[in-house]
């Protein structure tokens, strides 16, 4: 099998117990518990109106400006599928429009993540299935290939692999690897309670405030005591 032109079957998919567990955090709660390292760039933006993008990643590899694999990918998606798109970043062409996203819907797939560009953006945002690119353009994309399908990829600074878990919110998209779910679900559900006791201390004026005066010291930084 040629690399670089290949479709591989996935061997592990995201459990719909663990998509729905994640879908219930803040993605910025998840990016806290994985030393903030592992979420995508701030250039893949949210091109829908609003709502949480949770799913099993089906990646695909493409050359820029070409969604051959793409249209695979959609067609061998299963419902609840993200499917996440390396495209090298060029925002020439678009890779996906209305149609596209059209056909996705009706196969069930919870959304896209394209280090590219689309197009058709006042549909997309009205039919409000979570999609995530780096910009929009109405230039059309090529059919021709080469690419893969299942393979590790790398979209926005950020790795992701056949079955890891995609979440998204209006703060951004972040995957976790399928091997970590477990523990990162568990520190992110603890970060997120500690966060909803902070923000009771705020909101009854009982925060404390110490932390910031020490961090300052600790840094060595000189100033008046209050």
């Amino acid at each position: 099998m040629t690399i670089g032109n290949r479709i591989l079957l996935a061997q592990h998919r995201a459990s719909q117990d663990m998509i729905e567990a994640f879908r219930a955090l803040p993605v910025a709660n998840v990016s806290d518990c994985m030393a903030r390292v592992f979420a995508a760039g701030p250039e893949l933006r949210p091109m829908h109106r609003s709502g949480t993008l949770a799913g099993s990643a089906l990646t695909v590899r493409s050359r820029p400006g070409d969604n051959l694999f793409l249209h695979k990918a959609i067609d061998m998606a299963e419902p609840g599928d993200v499917i996440v798109v390396d495209a090298g970043g060029d925002l020439t062409n678009s890779l996906m429009g209305e149609l596209m996203l059209a056909h996705a819907i009706r196969r069930g797939i919870a959304g896209f993540v394209l280090n590219g560009s689309i197009r058709d953006i006042d549909e997309i945002y009205n039919e409000n299935l979570p999609v995530y690119a780096a910009g929009v353009t109405h230039r059309g994309p090529y059919k021709n290939g080469p690419g893969e399908i299942n393979v590790t990829i790398s979209v926005g600074g950020m790795v992701v692999s056949p079955g890891d878990l995609v979440l998204g919110d209006n703060d951004g998209v972040l995957s976790v690897p399928y091997n970590e779910m477990d523990s990162v679900l568990e520190a992110a559900r603890e970060k997120k309670a500690r966060e909803e006791k902070q923000m009771a201390a705020i909101l009854n004026g009982t925060i404390d405030r110490s932390w910031v005066d020490a961090a300052l010291r600790e840094s060595g930084c000189e100033f008046p005591d209050s």
